[in-house]
């Protein structure tokens, strides 16, 4: 079937089952959601008989696609007069602190501190919202935190609107062509993250489709830096969509990259991922220029990267190819990570792709995902994946961190505890928060330094995806421990050469592996005294100075910005606690691997190091009885 004949198909098949009562004057394919667009004269009828008969969701279930009702643009109601209205409705209690008018998805997103209100009961207020002005509402949370990076994006956004809209109904058309070939064949080809730790990218392809899931920066070894996009698998013109699991350099890092080089497809991942993603994108290409080397990509391919974004909500089945549909899952590592489930073809097959993954709940997260309608491969993660691998439990390293704080503190000393800006700065400043309210810390100051506050302010915009927990302390009893004035957030050299020079104190500083960054700055002027301490609390990948520490190295090599170096002699002390990781330990993999529903045939072991991943696959095989591979980077695996 050609192109236009499959489109003009689905169009004839949406209007044949929408109501006679609803006219339709257009319908758009904009990304994976095909919207349709009313003439009819009343969006309250309109709105009332889709929500009553259910008509949208049994369309999509018929045919298996998103679908969206959008009202004319010579139906709505101007925009000024549209923000005096809903102000007026909806009322000063609500405090609603901005209002914003997308032209063109027809959207009013109104931000208030109490969305709740602008909801109403039984979402009363958005009803008479869409009834009245013919602007369909959108409500979104005030964060308490403002994040640079959030009003960059909305700012950005806002202003290329239009471009986004040609970008959606581009990608729609790619995304909604006719399939090819009816046989199924499926192919893997590991561009980088199998037997290491690093640069993670996978090449899905079918006889119709090319996908890549995560595209990122080996950030401990700048000799094998990239994924492998020189194999003749991969071809950039052929791709059709790129999806991310979560916000780490690992993951993350390398997706401008594509847009530098020609990609013009779409990125799929959460909300949070999208904000934490651009966040490192930014910081990554400043570090460049600092270190005074030519980053991969610049600033302009972010924002190419931002535009073509669509983020998607866990557990919503999208198209993204013509034989591939994507739903996302909570992985429990970090704020908005995924695990991928790609389901092929008719159903013929699926795949789950776990990512970076925690299979137990944590004090800022829930614990991942077992449940998937269907399961025939796993894609693992093997990053504590070796038989001696065993992680101490949260409660043990919480304990140990306390008690390497107040001993560190009683000395005089200062505490370095190097961690990722996004996932561990948060779970650390959890810990922190309760122990100095309760008196069990002794009171010095916390300083945070590098993206960590940038970071946390984007978790207080997205309480949806932080645990039940946090979420009840934070919404319902007013406790947020990222608010708390226990924390000091340093924002100058000045700053920084005054804790160094102070007194005793806490500092939660980037990058977590010692790569660069303030972290390597305060452990140059705090490494020659034996009253310090140096925590470990994320997995130090092999190369880094992190790991190099963590083996006994005790000196390094510091560069200043001047490009002078010198040595410099490490005597402070060296702890590692491995129960704040957002990893899965090999127990806890195990027992995924046991628990997830339904059980997958194929189980591929990647992200780890090389005897880490032959380690885990073996003992699958073995008490699992499943057929598994550990492959190497480079090697293309036929799944179907």
């Amino acid at each position: 079937m050609s192109y236009k004949r499959e489109l003009k198909k689905i169009k004839e098949e949406i209007i044949e089952n929408f109501p006679d009562d609803i006219t339709i004057q257009k319908i758009e394919f904009e990304g994976p959601e095909i919207a349709v667009y009313s003439a009819g004269n009343s969006a309250e009828a309109n709105t009332d008989l889709i929500q009553n008969s259910d008509i949208l969701r049994d369309l999509a279930k018929k045919m298996r696609k998103r679908i969206v009702i959008r009202w004319n643009v010579d139906k709505r109601m101007d925009p000024a007069e549209s923000e005096k209205y809903i102000r007026n409705l909806i009322g000063e209690e609500a405090e609603i602190t901005d209002i914003e008018f997308d032209h063109t998805r027809g959207e009013v997103i109104i931000e208030s501190v109490k969305p709740g209100l602008v909801i109403g009961k039984k979402g009363i207020n958005l009803k008479e919202i869409r009834a009245n002005t013919y602007w369909q509402p959108k409500t979104i949370r005030t964060p308490p935190l403002k994040s640079k990076t959030i009003q960059l994006i909305r700012g950005m956004l806002s202003k290329e609107r239009q471009t986004q809209k040609e970008i959606l109904l581009r990608i729609g058309k790619r995304i909604h062509r006719p399939v090819m070939y009816e046989d199924l064949s499926i192919r893997m080809t590991a561009l980088g993250g199998f037997r290491e730790v690093g640069r993670s990218c996978i090449l899905m392809q079918t006889r119709d489709s090319n996908i890549l899931i995560d595209c990122g920066l080996n950030v401990g070894n700048p000799n094998d830096r990239f994924p492998f996009f020189d194999l003749p698998e991969f071809n950039i013109r052929d791709l059709d969509a790129v999806i991310v699991s979560h916000a780490h350099l690992d993951h993350c890092g390398f997706v401008p990259y594509l847009y530098k080089y020609g990609y013009r497809g779409p990125v799929y991942c959460t909300l949070p991922t999208r904000n934490l993603s651009t966040m490192l994108q930014l910081d990554f290409i400043q570090i460049c220029e600092k270190e005074g080397t030519t980053p991969p990509y610049s600033k302009i391919d972010v924002k190419n990267t931002v535009l073509h974004t669509i983020p998607l909500a866990w557990q919503k089945v999208t198209d993204i190819a013509p034989d591939i549909k994507l739903t996302l899952h909570n992985s429990g590592h970090i704020l908005g990570s995924s695990m991928v489930h790609l389901h092929f073809g008719k159903g013929d097959f699926n795949a789950v792709y776990t990512g970076d993954f925690k299979f137990q709940k944590t004090r800022l997260l829930e614990r991942a995902n077992i449940k998937f309608p269907r399961v025939e491969a796993l894609l693992i993660e093997s990053t504590y994946g070796g038989p001696q691998d065993r992680i101490s439990s949260r409660q043990e390293s919480e304990r140990e961190i306390r008690q390497i704080i107040n001993s560190t503190v009683k000395k005089g000393g200062k505490v370095l505890i190097p961690v990722l800006a996004v996932g561990r700065a948060q779970e650390l400043i959890i810990v922190i928060e309760e122990y100095l309210s309760k008196g069990m810390l002794e009171k010095v100051p916390i300083f945070l330094d590098g993206l960590i506050s940038e970071a946390t302010a984007i978790h207080t915009a997205n309480p949806d995806y932080l645990s039940s927990d946090l979420r009840e302390k934070i919404l319902h009893q007013g406790k947020n421990p990222f608010l708390s004035e226990y924390f000091t957030t340093v924002n100058s050299y000045e700053e920084r050469m005054d804790v160094i020079t102070g007194g005793p104190c806490v500092i939660l500083a980037t990058s977590g592996m010692l790569i660069g960054g303030p972290s390597v700055a305060y452990l140059k002027e705090l490494a020659n005294s034996p009253d310090n301490s140096l925590v470990f609390v994320s997995y130090q990948v092999a190369g880094t100075l992190g790991n190099r520490l963590q083996r006994g190295f005790r000196e390094f090599q510091y560069v200043n910005e001047k490009g002078r170096t010198s040595l410099i002699k490490v005597n402070l002390n060296i702890f590692t606690l491995e129960g704040f990781s957002g990893h899965s330990s090999r127990s806890q993999i195990s027992q995924f691997v046991r628990r997830i529903q339904p059980r997958p045939k194929m189980i591929i072991t990647n992200h780890g190091e090389s005897s880490k991943c032959k380690s885990l696959a073996t003992m699958i095989h073995k008490k699992l009885r499943k057929t598994t591979i550990a492959p190497k980077n480079q090697e293309t695996v036929l799944l179907k």
